[in-house]
């Protein structure tokens, strides 16, 4: 897969964008999305915002800026279609580790995405 192996050998910031159900936006900061082997991209994610908003407005958009000058990267448009709850899943998939703390106790989501479209960062390919 093209896209996956982008993912896997650019380094870069990623942001993923949500709405509620008003239409109230909102963007956080996310890394690079994992590719499942049904054609799916996953992301983990904490309860918070762009969770509860995905909750009620299945729509998302992902930006990738690659790192170094210019403006290179990648604009996804996702449409969320399952998510799981503190899965065995979740943890093999984890580029992090969190040993003790707070954040180890707080429930983590893999939350499912078809890809709809994708587009350079910047200009318009449609």
């Amino acid at each position: 897969m093209k896209l996956k192996n982008y993912f896997e050998s650019t380094k870069g910031l990623g942001v993923l964008s949500t709405a509620d159900n008003n239409g109230k936006v909102n963007a956080a900061i996310y890394s690079r999305p994992h590719f499942m082997e049904d054609g799916s991209l996953a992301f983990i994610m904490r309860d918070r915002l762009t969770h509860k908003n995905i909750q009620s407005n299945p729509h998302a958009s992902y930006l990738f800026r690659e790192d170094g000058s210019g403006y290179t990267g990648k604009r996804l448009y996702l449409t969320k279609i399952r998510e799981e709850q503190d899965s065995d899943l979740i943890d093999s998939l984890s580029r992090r580790s969190y040993s003790s703390g707070p954040d180890r106790r707080e429930a983590r989501f893999l939350v499912f995405f078809n890809l709809e479209s994708e587009r350079p960062l910047v200009g318009d390919t449609e």
